[in-house]
């Protein structure tokens, strides 16, 4: 099977290559990235050497580009896109350009092309916010009600996406997901974020009164859950995806995250909250366990212990990012 993986250098997109690579090493991936601050090649580092691996760089929207990969392509999976909130409020046309133009060079490419499979990345904050005491989930059918620039234009792919499957019988499928963490994610993402200023001894940053909840899915568990959706998903359905069984605000995190590495919570400091911050995420992923038999294989605060030892022994893949990331935060006042 050849696949074409966009966004593969990213936080989740190389963790999903080096996981498909390894449970299916006949497959070839090639990797189309154009390597903004949310790529990094230092992603893809373990298996760069791979026979069935190619990295191309090249941009979503460059439509020559895709058009040539796209011919010998089966399956594209399609992460690439511009993700931080705290940016899209900096610099939200650039959201524009890469989250919907580009989704729609891809969604014409692979018509064209008549691939097998497009499969579409998206997030749960194209539903909007939850208040703190609901006890509600998003569901699949749940309105869409994005709040920041960045979740507009995933909820703008996400319609562009369904229709390239009712108006052209594109066989495609979306999952939206909740919050990632684990190894590899860019240091400018809280829990990265947190653990390393707390490694160098230095604040934890909690915007507002950090009583805010997201419902936190490990990347190893959400790349299964991608293999499920591609391998028996039914064409043009939606699976969300999630890994939580309780309700951790982002305070609590920084607490355990302290905890495990012995740190005191003096290193805790409160800092400006973000424009229009939403205040709670919570998934409700009975369809994915219901009918693709999917569960993320770990509790949260195993996952995070395992998280933390990363971050703690590969100081070579944080360290040169550190100083750039809070020079942004420095320049946000955040």
């Amino acid at each position: 099977m050849k696949i074409l993986v966009t966004g593969g250098a990213g936080f989740i997109g190389s963790n999903f290559v080096r996981y498909w690579l390894e449970k299916n090493p006949k497959d070839k991936i090639v990797n189309l990235d154009i390597l903004t601050y949310a790529g990094n090649l230092d992603n893809t580092r373990e298996f760069q050497a791979n026979k069935n691996y190619r990295f191309i760089y090249g941009d979503i929207c460059d439509e020559v580009l895709v058009d040539e990969l796209m011919s010998d392509t089966d399956i594209a999976v399609h992460f690439a896109a511009e993700s931080h909130v705290d940016r899209s409020i900096e610099d939200p046309e650039l959201f524009l350009i890469t989250n919907i133009l580009g989704t729609g060079v891809l969604l014409r490419s692979a018509l064209k092309n008549k691939i097998d499979r497009f499969h579409y990345i998206s997030t749960d904050e194209v539903f909007g916010a939850l208040a703190l005491n609901s006890k509600d989930k998003f569901q699949e059918d749940t309105q869409y009600d994005p709040r920041s620039p960045y979740s507009a234009s995933k909820a703008g792919a996400d319609h562009l996406v369904r229709s390239y499957y009712h108006t052209y019988e594109l066989p495609i499928t979306i999952t939206n997901c909740s919050n990632n963490f684990g190894p590899y994610q860019s240091v400018e993402k809280f829990i990265p974020r947190a653990i390393t200023n707390a490694l160098e001894n230095k604040p934890i940053k909690i915007y507002g009164d950090g009583k805010y909840v997201r419902d936190w899915l490990h990347v190893d568990d959400h790349c299964t859950a991608i293999e499920k959706v591609i391998n028996k998903g039914v064409v043009g359905e939606t699976y969300l995806v999630g890994g939580g069984k309780e309700e951790i605000n982002n305070l609590k995190i920084a607490e355990m995250i302290l905890e495990i590495l012995e740190k005191p919570k003096s290193l805790i400091e409160f800092v400006n909250d973000r424009p229009g911050h939403d205040r709670k995420y919570a998934v409700d992923w009975s369809k994915i366990r219901r009918d693709l038999k999917w569960k993320p294989e770990k509790e949260f605060r195993e996952r995070l212990e395992e998280t933390v030892k990363w971050y703690m022994e590969n100081e070579w893949y944080w360290k040169p990012q550190k100083e750039e990331t809070e020079k942004f935060y420095e320049k946000i006042k955040r």
